[in-house]
């Protein structure tokens, strides 16, 4: 990519970045154009699609969160690990609204644009479940579709602004509801 087009780029995912927290994933592509400074075709040359552009603004925080269930696979205790990824994700989903049902279409649809990063974050997910599952920490009768599923339900949840002021309490009681233990007040920080 030519120094002006990666230049054009970087500015256009800034302004569209945003645009989208500002108003949510439902933001106008013609508004992301005109606050940029451009032509809609300009922004279309780049992200072709609505979900193109989302993939380009999501795939970094996607990345981080797959790769922080890495890191959390082998540092902490597996119900450590299992409430802090969720809690990360649940940050995630709160930062740009709408966000949520994107992920949720996304992650069964291998033709969308966000397909492969919604697959690693359900398999990482899938993963830190599976762990606290082997040592007893979280509940056996569940998989990492069930997981996704309550993840998405509580991102959509503190989606709603009545319900946002309960954010905290409604991811303590669906994480008391996964694990199998009484978690400690730490881990809900």
């Amino acid at each position: 990519m030519r120094a002006d087009a990666r230049k054009n780029y970087s500015h256009l995912l800034a302004v569209a970045r945003d645009v989208v927290t500002e108003h949510g994933v439902n933001a106008s592509m013609r508004d992301i154009a005109r606050r940029a400074g451009v032509g809609l075709a300009t922004l279309l040359r780049h992200f072709p699609t609505r979900e193109a552009l989302y993939e380009a603004l999501l795939c970094t925080n996607l990345d981080a969160l797959t790769q922080k269930a890495d890191e959390l696979e082998t540092a902490t205790s597996p119900d450590e690990a299992l409430v802090s990824w969720f809690r990360e994700w649940v940050g995630f989903a709160q930062s740009y609204r709408g966000v949520v049902a994107l992920m949720a279409a996304a992650h069964t649809n291998p033709d969308s644009a966000l397909y492969a990063s919604c697959a690693a974050v359900h398999s990482a997910s899938a993963r830190l479940l599976l762990r606290a599952q082997a040592e007893g920490t979280a509940r056996a009768d569940m998989n990492g579709d069930d997981l996704f599923a309550l993840m998405a339900a509580l991102g959509w949840a503190v989606d709603q602004p009545s319900i946002a002021p309960r954010a905290e309490y409604l991811f303590h009681i669906i994480a008391s509801a996964i694990l199998t233990i009484e978690p400690s007040n730490d881990q809900f920080r």
